[in-house]
Formats: structure tokens, C-alpha cells, sequence
């Protein structure tokens, strides 16, 4: 006889799931958001929102002050440090929208409605925009504009401009691209079996959607209304010490920033959705369906 407690099948086994069940564990988990209840998903979507906030916080400040390094490194150090953001959605747990495009699984397996998918969907983009748009508020109170004599502010105006700039077809071919890449980062997250794994299979296409120039529509529902905020209310004291003024941003408007967001919300979910979720799905779920 021994004292040592029997461990559950399986305990040890750390190689990471192969991609058919990957499939299963994204349906699987598709289910589960289609079933928490409104208040949930609104509030682990308002905590994604500013999860991936943080990352474009991040990323703004190690742009600031890059111009000298040449500029696909510039925005291969910009993709890795914006990573954080959706590290913290997959291992912190929340619900992000562009992410949760891969639902689509369990819609295509006929375990959710749609009427639960459009429904998820909805209530998780509401509380991306109220997490996002709320840390917006805070880092403008805060006053991290000013920050390196208004350098940090600038980049924040630069990038802001430059995206509400786009023109539609390429945005939304932009926005297509993106989620692609965040997807997969997502799949692969499924075949983790550790923390380690996870943060691993994350950075690389989270890097490269970044460094490629790619549009997040939930990051941009940061970036937008935060140039817009600097544009709006920042102090004469910033301007004069960037050595310019608002009208030095006529791109920058409302009207431009809902246009990004919109059509990168829909390239986002048709990149997510249908050309890594519907692919998959076909591949390894179609014939159990």
C-alpha cells in the first residue's frame, strides 16, 4: 500500500492538442460565452476593451521617439510590446470582440442559435467600447500626452490621423488581414496547455499584424478617441511645446474616426470569422456536424 494520491488520466501530459482538438475545445468554447448571461459578457468585454487599451498604450509610448530606427523595426518593437494586449485577454480571461468572431464554429456545428451568437457578439463589442473609450478618459486625465515634453501626445495625434486618413477599400482589406492573424493567435491559444504556451503562440502574430500595418477595430476604438480627446482638449501649453496646433490634424474628425471603426469592425469580422473560424470548421468539424 502507498499514501501517494492517484492522479487523474491525463494530469501529465503537456504536448500541446493538435489541431483537431483545438476545433473541438473552440467549439466547445463558443458554447460557453453564447450562455453567460448579459451582465458577464458585458463586463469581461468592457475588461478586453481596456486590456487591449493598455497594449496600444504601450505601444504608442516605444514608438515615441523611434523615427531614428528604421521603420519595420519601429513597428516590429510596436507589435511586441502591443501584444500585451491580447496576452491579457486569453490568460487575464475577458471577452474580446474580433477574438470571439470565432464563435462561428459553434454556430456552424449548430450548438449555438444565431440569435446567441448575434447576440454574444453585440454585447461583447458594447463592453469593448465602454472599456476602451473609459481608458481613454483616464490616460487623458492623467495627462500622459505631456509626457516627454508632449512627445508621447504627438505620436498619439500622428497615429490617430493617419488611421481616420484611410480610404475605405483598403481599411476594410486591412482590417481583413488583421483578425486573420489575431484569430490564429487565438486558435493556437486553444492547443496551449500551459501560461507559457499561451503567451508564445500570441506575441508572433499579434507582431506581425501590427508590424504590417493591420487595423484592430478595438484598438482603434482607443487610438481614435484619444488623438481625437488630445485634439480636442489638450492645453495650449502641450501645443506650444510640440510646436503646433489642432489644425495641423484636419484628418483627424469624428466623422473620420467612425468611418475606421466601422469598416474595420466589419473587415475584422469576416478576416475572424470566415476565413479562419469557417475554415477550420470545414476542415476537422464538418462531417460530426
Amino acid at each position: 500500500m502507498t499514501d501517494t494520491p492517484m492522479k487523474a488520466p491525463g494530469a501529465n501530459i503537456i504536448d500541446a492538442l493538435l489541431p483537431p482538438e483545438m476545433a473541438l475545445a473552440c467549439e466547445t468554447a463558443g458554447v460557453a460565452k453564447a450562455g453567460r448571461d448579459a451582465l458577464a459578457l458585458i463586463v469581461l468585454g468592457l475588461l478586453a476593451g481596456a486590456f487591449i487599451a493598455f497594449g496600444a498604450i504601450f505601444m504608442t509610448v516605444v514608438l515615441t521617439g523611434a523615427g531614428e530606427l528604421p521603420w519595420g523595426v519601429a513597428r516590429l518593437l510596436a507589435g511586441i510590446v502591443f501584444s500585451l494586449g491580447l496576452i491579457l485577454v486569453i490568460v487575464g480571461g475577458a471577452e474580446l470582440f474580433t477574438g470571439d468572431s470565432l464563435m462561428i464554429v459553434a454556430f456552424a456545428s449548430r450548438r449555438i442559435t444565431l440569435g446567441a451568437l448575434l447576440r454574444a457578439w453585440s454585447l461583447v463589442y458594447v463592453g469593448n467600447i465602454a472599456g476602451a473609450v473609459g481608458t481613454v478618459a483616464l490616460v487623458f486625465l492623467a495627462g500622459q500626452h505631456g509626457f516627454g515634453g508632449g512627445a508621447v501626445g504627438k505620436t498619439a495625434l500622428a497615429i490617430a490621423s493617419a488611421k481616420a486618413a484611410l480610404p475605405t477599400i483598403q481599411l476594410f482589406f486591412l482590417a481583413v488581414l488583421c483578425n486573420v492573424l489575431v484569430c490564429l493567435a487565438v486558435w493556437m491559444s486553444f492547443g496551449a496547455r500551459s501560461m507559457t504556451d499561451k503567451v508564445m503562440v500570441i506575441v508572433p502574430p499579434v507582431a506581425a499584424f501590427v508590424a504590417a500595418g493591420f487595423e484592430h477595430s478595438i484598438a482603434n476604438l482607443y487610438l481614435l478617441p484619444y488623438g481625437l480627446a488630445i485634439k480636442s482638449w489638450a492645453a495650449p501649453e502641450f501645443w506650444a511645446a510640440i510646436g503646433q496646433g489642432a489644425a495641423a490634424y484636419p484628418q483627424l474628425t469624428v466623422s473620420g474616426a467612425l468611418h475606421n471603426i466601422a469598416i474595420a469592425t466589419l473587415g475584422n469580422l469576416v478576416g475572424g470569422s470566415l476565413m479562419v473560424g469557417a475554415v477550420y470548421w470545414f476542415v476537422y468539424l464538418r462531417r460530426r456536424a
